[in-house]
């Protein structure tokens, strides 16, 4: 059995979910062929139930069996007052809809609906037995795609997020150069591209933290390792870090300051400090060198600089920030959250080697 899971996984045509759609679509048309079932309704369900995680087939059947009950109800009563028409249609798939939704019973909506609609057209005279027909034939697919999504090829989410945290090191370390560098265009259109990729790298993080929701819900039912909760949990700080990392990212992007405003030895010290947050991030390790705590010393003393001489005082404000000290400083604390992170990643070392490090 092992043997032929590692098959199926190594397989670059089917992907797990697709491999587990089609045993279900199989099994369920066997059992409906050898009690003679219509097949056509099991079928659709078992294809449309078939969800990324066992925890999630389990919750759904739940609320999709009582769901699919009420499409049933609904499309025998359609058509025993208005017959195979296309209000009985309409009419069915309208009340199916509002109902499941008044109940709660969202995630049922979409089975429920298309039981109510696809049954209309093979009515038979016997309103009770294609209500029971349809609704055993559904229940069918909806216990199968369960029973195959929980036993079949478990999903293991740890590499793909293991990749993805790489990926938005890597992202996060583009973006950060391309904040500070100055040669990326018109002002306008870099501030555009920055604007995008920060959204990309957001949107990156968002998934990432959906792939670690799906590892979760996936080991309620499912065995798994230390190692692997040990690997998980890591990936969790990392994920923590790279949050803190977007949001000081997200300030660096709206910073009315530009580095060419500063002196010239001001600002390539900021240059020299940001290509070093930028070989940091690409690091796996995140390895800081003395090197370049002497250059944060020296951004450190820069900033009580900048505080000290060039701070406006005015009626409306006790005491006003210029833009560059807001920019250095936003620099400095983005030093703290990559000094967090390489002591984590030192104490952690050996997860590092295996799950972040690729030869």
């Amino acid at each position: 059995m092992s043997k032929l899971r590692d098959l199926l996984k190594s397989s670059k045509l089917f992907g797990g979910r697709t491999l587990k759609t089609g045993v279900s679509v199989f099994l369920t048309a066997l059992i409906c062929g050898f009690f003679n079932l219509p097949v056509v309704f099991a079928v659709i369900t078992a294809i449309v139930t078939i969800e990324h995680t066992a925890a999630d087939s389990i919750k759904k059947a739940a609320v999709r069996f009582p769901a699919s009950a009420i499409g049933a109800l609904l499309a025998t009563t359609c058509y025993a007052v208005f017959g195979k028409s296309a209000v009985t249609f309409a009419l069915a798939a309208m009340l199916t809809i509002a109902i499941c939704h008044k109940l709660k019973l969202d995630d049922g909506i979409l089975v429920a609906t298309i039981t109510a609609t696809a049954m209309i057209p093979d009515f038979q005279d016997q309103y009770v037995l294609s209500f029971l027909s349809r609704l055993g034939t559904t229940s069918i697919g909806i216990v199968v795609s369960t029973v195959v999504n929980y036993f079949l090829l478990p999903p293991n989410y740890s590499p793909r997020i293991f990749q993805s945290i790489n990926d938005l090191y890597q992202h996060a370390a583009q973006l950060l150069e391309r904040i500070i560098r100055e040669d990326g265009g018109a002002p306008n259109e870099k501030s555009r591209k920055i604007g995008r990729s920060y959204r990309q790298l957001t949107g990156h993080l968002e998934k990432t933290y959906q792939l670690s929701q799906y590892q979760r819900d996936e080991w309620k039912y499912h065995r798994h390792t230390k190692e692997e909760m040990l690997s998980f949990q890591f990936a969790q700080r990392k994920l923590g870090a790279l949050q803190q990392i977007v949001y000081h990212l997200g300030n660096l992007q709206y910073v009315q300051a530009k580095v060419s405003e500063f002196e010239q030895r001001e600002s390539q010290l900021i240059k020299e400090v940001t290509f070093s947050y930028v070989d940091i991030l690409k690091d796996p390790l995140h390895y800081m060198n003395e090197e370049h705590f002497n250059k944060v010393k020296r951004l450190d003393r820069l900033f009580w600089q900048w505080k000290e001489e060039h701070v406006e005082q005015d009626h409306r404000y006790r005491q006003h920030l210029p833009p560059q000290t807001i920019l250095i400083y936003e620099l400095l604390s983005f030093h703290d959250v990559l000094e967090e992170l390489a002591q984590m990643c030192k104490a952690q070392k050996q997860i590092v080697d295996r799950c972040y490090i690729r030869e």
